[in-house]
């Protein structure tokens, strides 16, 4: 299978891919909740294909997560057939919209965590996980240029946008600290060359976050908040009203084709 699958245990590996893929999933449909409903149509529609990217990312990792378990699952089954306890992305993708400003520092965020990964696993001794890695490391530095660049313009922009930003960085920092908390999973991975440790990424996710925020003229919270990440499964009732919308059509219809 030209796979490092033997190395590493097969629970482990899926649960890692599960929680790549979990994370895009979840953040793409809090997006698209933006369609629609964009501040402009220009935003509306780069929000629109910000999703479909992320979704489109989905769909590959949890493919694979589904191959390697071996159960007879695919993505679908993956996405809309688990229940909210069994999703393993972090915490700060599930936070609601509320408005455009929490909106994009979510984003950006991600997004400089997100680059950061894919460069990492473009090295992966699973020559599937770097496949997928190096294919979406394109539409993720687009993200993250487009939502640094927001990030800048509206923190140094108008009095009233720089507050919104300030104030969604603020909330928002805290639960950062999960995307660099480490686990068994994560040393199993990391071991066997899979994955990075993710602790290893924060040094250039902190640079380039600096780096933003010092010409967005806001401030860096620094490390003094309490981290607000958790146990991977355990999530805030927010995941339950996304789960609801997103896996409607599936469960209300099981097994239905277009």
């Amino acid at each position: 299978m030209g796979s490092a699958v033997e190395t590493v245990d097969r629970a482990a590996f899926v649960d890692w891919l599960q929680r790549v893929g979990d994370n895009v999933l979840i953040l793409g449909h809090r997006v698209s909740e933006w369609c629609g409903h964009g501040p402009a149509l220009e935003e509306d529609i780069a929000l629109a294909n910000q999703a479909l990217d992320l979704i489109g990312q989905c769909q590959l990792w949890l493919g694979l997560a589904a191959e390697v378990e071996g159960q007879g699952r695919n993505a679908d089954a993956m996405a809309y057939l688990r229940d909210a306890g069994a999703f393993r992305n972090v915490l700060l993708v599930e936070r609601p919209n509320v408005d455009f400003a929490q909106t994009l520092m979510r984003q950006f965020l991600f997004d400089a965590w997100h680059i950061e990964l894919m460069r990492a696993l473009k090295t992966s001794a699973d020559p599937r996980v770097a496949e997928i890695a190096a294919k979406a490391e394109k539409e993720v530095a687009y993200h993250l240029e487009r939502s640094a660049d927001l990030v800048i313009r509206l923190g140094d922009g108008s009095a009233e946008s720089h507050d919104r930003m300030q104030k969604a960085l603020d909330l928002l920092f805290p639960y950062t600290g999960e995307l660099f908390a480490e686990d068994a999973v994560d040393q199993a991975l990391a071991a066997a060359g899979i994955a990075p440790l993710p602790g290893s990424l924060k040094a250039d996710w902190d640079a380039t976050l600096r780096a933003v925020l010092t010409e967005a003229t806001l401030v860096h919270p620094g490390e003094t908040y309490q981290h607000k990440g958790g146990k991977r499964g355990v999530h805030t009732e927010y995941l339950g009203f996304i789960l609801a919308e997103m896996q409607f059509l599936q469960r209300a219809y099981p097994g239905a084709t277009w």
